[in-house]
């Protein structure tokens, strides 16, 4: 009796372990996306490209790594570890491919107000702990990279927080036109703190509500200290570096590998200032001393975590936000998909456990990502293998940077933020397609410039949050229509065989931000089971759709929705009467819904579209002009299927 009970209990026992096993194996695969690429990596036909990014990455690695440490106010050598222990954490914990982390402008001028604020120029002590004896530096230089690595400490920990409590679903609220405007303000904000260095003055740190213009004023000012060699040093190497990246990016589809410019004018740049001794000669001022090697690991200083709160913050929500957009952005290029809570983990473990090791907070930078796809970069490898390159630059070329002028650092800056920069082209873009985007654009850059970036974003989000709910209670929340009277009209005019490949959808709400990846996701779900389904129709009401988007709530479809069509070439008619408004978000899901249908070979007919429903899909898609795809009624759309199935039935005949 004892022996069966305790078999009996042993299997049980058993039984219980098993599924927690299965389960902790599916954590950690979710957990760890290295283990789900890794295991399926192709060495033949991925590695060689991989190489070939990540020298590529390397170099751009350690110019941003130099310049972004200088704009952090801290020693350059603090960089080239900042592009080193955050690209390693990544590639473990992120999701995206093509994502290469690092320092980052935004993130880098974000920390520089903490940095500046509490271990200004003229000040020497901040903490009690003397850090001499560390790669050589001053106690000065020590105690700046301490504010700047608590800064990216307490950013990893507060993203860390949002990814526990599951917030990165809340992305939503980000629009494109917030982003756009908030990086744009950003990208500005950091060009501006560059002209010290571009015109060869010495300022004062200016930060602070306004200080984008008290920068300019100051320098108009002071316009007679500007240093004329220092001024013709920057217009050359800007020049330079803008008409060399035009010619790659003209013949990068005919030659496979891109001259890296910026690792060129550095080194042309080093050696001339070293043969001419511009440093005495001219008074340019230069990178200096690089130590060779890593230090051991230090915590950053916690005393100081609740002086740095405010850019703490700044740099999780500007560093997640831009990092997003990016491996979204790289996810729907290369069709795989990105969890928004995984890249808060990502990206939080990646500012938290650099910062033990002298690191400046980091993100993902859109030119290290256009290096990625430019150069054909498959997985993460190409960053892990530029981290070996960027590891022979610390402890062995490092040295030989000394002579950088520090204007040359600041146009590499300068020339590498020209894809934020002309985001402002997308002012015509939203004027066109949604005016009151247009208004939250500038309206946000405007906010970004005049105080910061993270107050840039925030009013942003407000802003588009007040005005969705103050148009939400004017919406028309349901359309009714006498279906009985459309289905006799339609079958008195069409033969059965028409009606059963058509499929109608009412959308019914507004569809804006907050609605706009339901509507993707309940649609495509419809085509899906009907592509999949061998069950014919006998009426054109077994096929009527509809589609309730309620942006307060979860917008579920009804059960109706599910119903399949044939197994073949359907017609899609979205009957957009009850869509009573819409933003930029809205207009690019429409177009998004048509080119991915489209691609299925599924016809899509809009009805009832208001003239500037039109006019903006028009404008923002590229759509086919061959077919018409607006139609005033339900009727008439159906009429122009059963039209267009006439004539290929003729085309066919006449073939044969």
């Amino acid at each position: 009796m004892t022996g069966a009970k305790r078999k009996k209990k042993s299997v049980l026992w058993s039984k219980m372990n098993m599924p927690h096993c299965e389960d902790f194996k599916q954590c950690c695969r979710r957990r760890l996306p290295i283990l789900e690429w890794a295991t399926h990596y192709n060495l033949k036909e991925n590695l060689l490209p991989d190489t070939v990014s990540g020298i590529m990455l390397a170099v751009q690695q350690v110019t941003q790594g130099l310049a972004f440490a200088v704009l952090s106010s801290v020693h350059p050598v603090f960089g080239l570890y900042g592009s080193l222990f955050p690209a390693i954490i990544y590639a473990i914990f992120g999701m995206g491919r093509h994502v290469a982390t690092g320092t980052f402008a935004l993130t880098s001028l974000i920390s520089a107000n903490a940095v500046e604020r509490l271990v200004p120029l003229n000040s020497q002590n901040l903490t009690t702990q003397s850090n001499t004896s560390v790669l050589g530096l001053s106690d000065f230089e020590m105690q700046r990279i301490g504010v700047a690595a608590a800064v990216s400490f307490l950013g990893g920990v507060i993203q860390v927080a949002m990814f526990v409590l599951q917030l990165g679903s809340a992305t939503f609220l980000l629009t494109e036109p917030v982003i756009s405007a908030m990086t744009t303000g950003a990208a500005t904000h950091v060009v501006t703190s560059q002209v010290k260095y571009l015109l060869g003055m010495k300022m004062p740190y200016i930060s602070g509500p306004l200080g984008f213009f008290y920068i300019y004023a100051y320098v108009f000012e002071n316009i007679k200290s500007v240093r004329l060699e220092a001024l013709l040093l920057s217009l050359l190497s800007i020049v330079v570096l803008v008409l060399v990246k035009e010619l790659n990016e003209q013949f990068k589809r005919k030659i496979k590998i891109v001259l890296p410019i910026d690792l060129v004018l550095i080194i042309a740049a080093s050696f001339t200032c070293y043969c001419t001794n511009m440093e005495n000669t001219y008074g340019l001022e230069v990178v200096g001393h690089i130590p060779k090697g890593i230090p051991p690991p230090r915590a950053p200083p916690m005393n100081i975590l609740s002086a740095v709160i405010t850019e703490a913050f700044g740099v999780a929500l500007v560093g997640y936000v831009a990092s997003l957009a990016l491996a979204q952005g790289s996810a729907k290029k290369f069709k795989y998909s990105v969890d928004d809570n995984q890249e808060l983990l990502a990206h939080g473990l990646s500012n938290v456990i650099p910062s033990f090791f002298f690191c400046i907070p980091s993100a993902a930078a859109m030119g290290r990502t256009a290096v990625l796809y430019s150069t054909g970069a498959k997985t993460q490898v190409a960053c892990l293998i530029s981290c070996i390159f960027i590891l022979i630059v610390i402890y062995a070329i490092g040295p030989l940077l000394y002579w950088l002028p520090m204007c040359v650092l600041a146009s590499i800056i300068v020339v590498g933020l020209k894809g934020m920069l002309i985001q402002f082209r997308d002012l015509k873009k939203y004027w066109n397609v949604n005016k009151i985007d247009w208004g939250i654009w500038v309206s946000t850059y405007i906010f970004t410039i005049c105080f910061a970036a993270n107050v840039g974003l925030l009013f942003g989000v407000v802003c588009t949050i007040a005005i969705v709910i103050g148009r939400f209670p004017r919406a028309k929340t349901l359309s009714i229509k006498n279906m009985k009277e459309m289905e006799f009209k339609v079958k008195t005019e069409m033969d059965d065989e028409t009606l059963q490949q058509v499929k109608i959808i009412s959308i019914n709400n507004p569809l804006v931000f907050l609605n706009v990846k339901k509507f993707h996701t309940d649609l495509m779900n419809i085509i899906q089971k009907e592509n999949a389904s061998n069950q014919p129709l006998d009426e054109i009401s077994k096929c009527e759709q509809n589609t309730l988007l309620n942006s307060l709530s979860n917008g579920i479809c009804n059960e109706e929705a599910t119903q399949p069509c044939l197994n073949q070439k359907c017609s899609l008619i979205l009957d957009c009467s009850g869509l009573t408004f819409y933003d930029y978000s809205g207009v690019f899901m429409l177009v998004e819904v048509f080119m991915d249908c489209k691609n299925k070979s599924v016809d899509v007919s809009l009805v009832h579209c208001t003239a500037s429903l039109i006019k903006a899909m028009k404008y923002w898609g590229n759509l086919d002009s061959e077919k018409p795809i607006f139609f005033e009624s339900v009727s008439a759309a159906i009429s122009n299927i059963h039209l267009n199935k006439n004539l290929s039935k003729l085309s066919d005949h006449s073939e044969i």
